[in-house]
């Protein structure tokens, strides 16, 4: 069994995969920030064309997150990083340079599967870690990824000029400098590797403590996710839903200081307070707030203060909860939930605004509705719920083993 790293090798891991994550955001956002314009203006794909496209990717990645987070407890995350890199840039490569409807979906495919093995992978090394570099570690990679969520796009309307073949080659440049990225890390897994796929999924589901905060947390990525749907769904123009993003990413990278400190996010009243932030953001734009910019900024600080807490929340707890040598499991199967619900809630989201201005009011507060009722059953401590889970099998005098 080979440890976590300590000391010299926890930073190199640290520094590593936060090169990883600055590569493959800016390809990310500098791709998708103008892919839909690409597949309308320059392809003529009809709307709802376009929507399967992107929804595709989405519940691609998120069905197979599943078995995907076993699997890098069994083949370790070096290996499944450098293969979720290859993936998405062979899928971004495609989407900048095919026109056909059956190629994007291949390519939509590939990034769908991509995104699925890279974010176990990479979140696999940092649980890895000791407790106070990995709670710092985290921080730095979601700081990366909002200053990424700021300037990926810019980087984008630059290369588009030339055309949005560059945007897209460029991205899967970035991607495949990721894969090389993951290979400094080879020599030196930071947890050991488990066999077998379904006896993973299997011990995550017998341990009820686990599952009942993965049920609580499984809202999380709705709320945050939907609050950049609907802000453009609700008529603003480009501009505007450009200052809700920046500053949105902006107020999140500023939370992750606050949350590094160790044992601080996976505190409960950290996972209340991020979704009691999204439902207020839902609920001022259920009121109107978003046809002023000043009511748009304020939506925008309040999903970013819920962006910048659930995430570490979540994390962080995960890492608590889960055998070290499992957290690719437990990870799958919390974000498999939690995806598979965002996608059934962005399809209801966006057939209510279909309706008109009533059905959107009402969905915006279902959605905050949906926020509160979590973080009402949002309760113990990771800490208190692992002395409890450990505590029932010596009371019934059976050894439990954690793999």
């Amino acid at each position: 069994m080979s440890m976590p790293f300590s000391g010299h090798g926890d930073r190199r891991t640290v520094v590593v995969v936060v090169a990883i994550q600055a590569a493959i955001s800016l390809g990310y956002f500098a791709a998708m920030a103008h892919v839909v314009i690409h597949l309308r203006v320059d392809l003529g794909l009809a709307a709802g064309l376009i929507g399967l496209v992107l929804a595709l990717r989405n519940l691609v990645q998120h069905t197979l997150s599943l078995p995907v987070g076993a699997l890098v407890d069994v083949l370790g995350p070096v290996r499944i990083g450098m293969l979720a890199c290859l993936l998405r840039a062979a899928g971004f490569a495609l989407l900048g340079t095919v026109s056909s409807l059956p190629w994007l979906v291949v390519a939509a495919v590939l990034l769908g599967a991509g995104g699925a093995l890279f974010h176990p992978a990479a979140q696999s090394l940092l649980a890895g870690l000791a407790e106070r570099r990995r709670a710092r570690g985290y921080a730095a990679y979601m700081m990366t990824l909002q200053i990424a969520a700021v300037l990926g796009p810019a980087l984008g309307l630059a290369l588009l000029n030339v055309g949005y073949w560059l945007v897209a080659l460029t991205a899967a440049a970035l991607w495949i400098g990721a894969a090389f990225l993951f290979a400094l890390l080879w020599h030196a897994p930071p947890v050991r590797v488990v066999d077998g796929v379904v006896s993973g999924v299997r011990t995550v589901l017998r341990d009820r403590v686990f599952l009942g905060f993965a049920v609580v947390s499984t809202p999380a990525m709705l709320v945050t996710d939907q609050a950049s749907v609907v802000v453009p769904l609700g008529g603003v123009d480009a501009g505007a839903v450009t200052v809700f993003a920046c500053v949105l990413a902006m107020v999140s990278a500023a939370v992750q200081p606050w949350c590094a400190v160790p044992g601080r996010a996976d505190r409960p009243g950290v996972l209340r307070a991020g979704l009691l932030f999204a439902a207020g953001g839902h609920l001022l734009l259920a009121g109107g707030a978003g046809g002023e910019l000043t009511g748009l900024v304020l939506v925008a600080a309040l999903h970013g203060l819920a962006d910048g807490l659930l995430q570490p929340a979540v994390f962080q707890t995960i890492a608590r909860l889960a055998p070290p040598a499992r957290f690719g499991a437990y990870l799958g199967v919390q974000t498999s939930l939690s995806g598979l619900f965002a996608f059934a809630g962005g399809i209801a989201v966006g057939w209510s605004f279909d309706r008109g201005p009533g059905g959107a009011t009402a969905a915006l507060v279902v959605l905050a509705l949906t926020a509160c009722a979590a973080a009402a059953c949002a309760r113990s401590h990771p800490a208190q719920a692992i002395d409890a889970r450990d505590a029932a099998p010596a009371a019934s005098g059976v050894k439990q083993e954690r793999p």
